[in-house]
């Protein structure tokens, strides 16, 4: 790879940190949530079904994906699911009144589930998790210029690696820094309404790269190609991204999270297992 060709690489990579980060975060949140109300036994039991469900998911998604990639179908699919996640948890987000509502709408929801329908519960969000990370780490790399590395499917090699990365940092994350991600989020909330703009926005990019397909052809491949929308691109994701963290200031509602500590404990019991 030449230099240029590195640093694009490398800008993707760190971009699709933060991504991985923010959803990673929001992913062991939930899982916490689900487990919270198990005793400590049966919550670590969950927790590494959870755990192993995660990584099975991810890596089965990659492999999948990476076969089917070049299907103009599924790269469609792909772009509608960003769009969807993100306009629906835009739209939940912002409907939500306030979190102690939520809090105790799931404390009603734990009462009734047992065990199994929680571990359940767990490995239905994994694989939700598991393609939306994958997904997201897709939009970012199928649009990256061809590395030169041998192709792995339809994936080329670089790409491939880049989508690699992605699931990997996700289950690092989820690991070892969920709890910083966390604490993030709940100092300055509304940086997970950016986040999920910012999913929509990859969506974007990826339904731009579907209309460009051979296939199609709604769109010609200069444009995709062109230093113009890939620097529209970035330069708007890098926008939204900072317009968030200014406009998120700290959490002016003390008490909103008041359960997150117990949240936290139950995540560091999550990153003991392994």
């Amino acid at each position: 790879m030449d230099v240029g060709l590195l640093l694009e690489y490398g800008w993707v990579l760190i971009i699709l940190v933060l991504l991985e980060g923010l959803l990673a975060a929001d992913n062991a949140l939930v899982l916490a949530i689900m487990v919270k109300h198990l005793d400590e036994k049966e919550r670590k039991k969950a927790l590494f079904y959870g755990l192993f469900g995660a990584f099975v998911f991810r890596f089965a998604s990659l492999f999948i994906i990476s076969l089917l990639v070049d299907v103009w179908q599924i790269q469609a699919i792909g772009a509608l699911y960003l769009l969807f996640i993100s306009i629906h948890n835009i739209v939940k987000f912002i409907r939500k009144k306030n979190a102690q509502e939520a809090e105790a709408a799931e404390k009603e929801n734990r009462k009734q589930a047992g065990f199994w329908m929680t571990v359940l519960k767990v490995e239905l969000a994994d694989i939700a998790f598991a393609i939306d990370s994958i997904l997201a780490a897709v939009a970012l790399a199928v649009a990256l210029p061809p590395s030169g590395i041998q192709s792995i499917g339809s994936m080329d090699g670089g790409q491939f690696i880049v989508v690699l990365a992605g699931g990997i940092i996700g289950l690092v994350i989820m690991r070892f820094a969920a709890n910083f991600f966390v604490k993030l989020l709940h100092s300055r909330p509304a940086l997970e309404l950016a986040a999920f703009v910012i999913v929509g926005w990859v969506g974007v990019k990826l339904a731009v790269h579907t209309l460009a397909h051979d296939a199609l052809h709604v769109l010609p491949h200069s444009f995709v190609e062109s230093t113009g929308w890939k620097a529209t691109f970035y330069i708007v994701l890098v926008a939204i991204a900072v317009t968030g963290w200014f406009l998120s200031g700290k959490s002016a509602v003390p008490n909103a999270h008041k359960g997150d500590e117990e949240l936290k404990d139950t995540i560091k019991e999550q990153q003991k297992l392994s």
